[in-house]
């Protein structure tokens, strides 16, 4: 049973994030603290300045709506968006908030994934602490 869980949410459609939320409940103790969070990639300046102004702020609102949503599913949960790369921002936040256990969802790899490396991929490599992947 764990303590502390990290359950990296991607919205992407091929990744099923039921899966990954059941097993967070499964592993979690009756205390314990679950963050669901979701990386958003930054977008270059050259793209930005053909978005309207108000196009990030709503964008983070409208996701942190989603991973309230999501929390209000598991007790002690709450959603964090955070902006950066996503398999080294999901390492980053670990690293300062001290998960036990990181659970991602997955897809199944393809040519691509194997020569350029996958998030999941990225994170059991270099995780710290125990990482489920799940498919």
């Amino acid at each position: 049973m764990y303590h502390n869980i990290l359950v990296p949410i991607s919205f992407d459609t091929e990744r099923d994030i039921s899966g990954p939320m059941k097993l967070a409940q499964i592993l979690a103790t009756p205390n314990a603290q679950v963050t669901l969070l979701h990386v958003v990639e930054h977008i270059p300046d050259y793209a930005i300045s053909y978005m309207p102004n108000e196009y990030i702020t709503e964008a983070r609102k409208a996701i942190q709506t989603e991973l309230d949503a999501l929390a209000s599913k598991l007790p002690n949960a709450h959603g964090v968006v955070i902006e950066g790369h996503s398999g080294r921002t999901i390492l980053d936040w670990a690293e300062t908030n001290k998960p036990d256990l990181i659970i991602l969802a997955s897809h199944r790899p393809g040519m691509q994934d194997l020569l350029l490396g996958s998030t999941a991929t990225h994170v059991v490599r270099h995780a710290k602490c125990a990482v489920h992947v799940v498919r």
